[in-house]
């Protein structure tokens, strides 16, 4: 019996940039922070909340342009 280490490579949207925060569905957050489940962004990135954007942070240009495509 062998016993390797086997790293898991790092899944990040090539467009966006590793730092990029995304639009998602205010109501998964909390869930998808707690329960480690996977939140689906408006620009169809799918991932698990890990932490939360700060005023000013980089968001993903794809989601944004969604959003502001709605309107108020």
């Amino acid at each position: 019996m062998s016993t390797e280490i086997l790293e898991r490579p790092e899944q990040k949207d090539a467009d966006t940039g590793p730092e990029m925060f995304h639009y998602v569905r205010k109501d998964k957050i909390a869930e998808s922070a707690v329960m480690g489940t996977y939140v689906i962004a408006l620009c169809g990135e799918t991932f698990p909340v890990t932490k939360a954007a700060k005023p000013g942070s980089p968001v993903c240009p794809k989601c944004k342009e969604i959003y502001e495509s709605w309107g108020e």
